[in-house]
């Protein structure tokens, strides 16, 4: 359940590491795997080592947001039980999420850790393609 002032962990490269959620879409109380969500960056990933005048510039070029941003995301996993259709539950270690631009597509170009399989079923194929593993 990912409600307003949530923090969550980024799992794409686009270059934020925690954000914190703002408001959930389709006026709904709190949101579930698969719901989209509008996020502000709260803290960034860096890249590499800060050594030398040009490697600060190689990296904020990697870094495709900003600390500050507000994004759309999509939650990928969260710490609340869930119970799917056939009876399992299933409960997360920690809340994550994807950053998405407007039209629905993933800033990042990979993602590392695993996400829900009820991505399937909300047409989440793009994220589900990137992810190593769905369970």
């Amino acid at each position: 359940m990912i409600q307003l002032k949530t923090m969550l962990n980024c799992i794409d490269n686009s270059g934020a590491a925690i954000v914190e959620c703002v408001n959930v879409m389709k006026m709904k109380r709190h949101a579930k795997i698969g719901d989209r969500i509008i996020v502000v960056v709260q803290k960034q990933r860096n890249f590499g080592p800060e050594s030398g005048p040009g490697a600060s510039v190689s990296t904020s070029a990697a870094n495709k947001v900003r600390r500050g941003d507000i994004r759309h995301a999509v939650v990928v996993r969260t710490a609340k039980k869930l119970q799917r259709p056939d009876g399992s539950v299933v409960k997360f270690d920690d809340n994550a999420c994807v950053l998405i631009n407007k039209a629905g597509e993933p800033i990042g170009t990979r993602l590392n850790g695993v996400v829900g399989t009820e991505l399937r079923k909300m047409k989440w194929s793009k994220i589900l393609s990137l992810a190593p593993m769905h369970l």
